[in-house]
């Protein structure tokens, strides 16, 4: 049966009830999980497991096509099959991310609207992250620019959905795919899609907040030049 994905409905989600499928040297597999397993340049999540009066930490998580494998902690006891576990992901260190992910998200919207550039790659650790651009030139005031129409997406409040349709659906969508490639599997079927409504629609597997407004002030640190045409841009997020 694979891994029910929790996190993929819910992404408010911290603590749950689960049972323990296998265990050994790959990992621990639950039948339900809320741990993000990373991907789409989000880390995976941290967190523990709680069973028997035991504590198994979990260092981090991986995919595989049905299963999440949870990694634990190096000398961690690992639960038998058919141990009933509460698990809980690291709170802090998801919702930074999850606040990341989406400024990354509405960075993407703004630069696309205002200047066109598509994103060439990425990725993000809690609370900062770097994202490029296909940007050949920079305009005069590029930096500023950006850093202002971003507060006022982040003001503006917009909602944030998550929802999932069919291929031929999500393709209908105009520029659903915000990078300069096509990175989803050509025999994905369904294709999962995050909207900040009315500013950016992309396919993407990744955990979000609910509102531009919980993503918080976003600093553009810096602007890189990467070669021709490319343009990495490095921001910041408060704690």
């Amino acid at each position: 049966m694979g891994t029910h994905r929790l996190e993929l409905t819910d992404a408010t989600l911290r603590e749950w009830q689960a049972t323990v499928l296998t265990a050994g040297d790959e990992g621990i597999v639950l039948d339900r999980s809320a741990f993000y397993p990373g991907g789409g340049g989000q880390p995976p999540d941290h967190g523990v497991l709680l069973w028997g009066g035991v504590q198994t930490r979990i260092a981090g998580a991986r995919k595989t096509d049905d299963d999440i494998y949870l990694i634990p902690v190096d000398g961690d006891p690992l639960p038998p099959p058919g141990t009933a576990v509460q698990g809980a992901v690291d709170d802090d260190r998801r919702t930074a991310l999850m606040r990341t992910h989406s400024g990354l998200h509405l960075l993407a919207g703004v630069v696309y609207r205002d200047f066109g550039a598509l994103v060439t790659g990425g990725n993000m650790e809690p609370l900062e992250a770097r994202m490029d651009f296909n940007l050949p030139e920079v305009p005069e005031g590029f930096k500023a620019a950006v850093a202002a129409a971003c507060a006022v997406e982040v003001a503006a409040d917009r909602r944030i959905d998550v929802k999932v349709l069919p291929r031929d659906e999500a393709y209908a969508i105009p520029d659903i795919i915000r990078t300069a490639t096509d990175l989803l599997p050509p025999d994905l079927t369904e294709v999962r899609i995050v909207d900040i409504v009315g500013l950016d629609t992309q396919a993407d597997g990744g955990t979000h907040v609910a509102s531009t407004k919980f993503i918080g002030d976003m600093e553009i640190v810096k602007i890189e030049n990467k070669g021709k045409g490319f343009r990495r841009l490095r921001v910041r997020l408060p704690g």
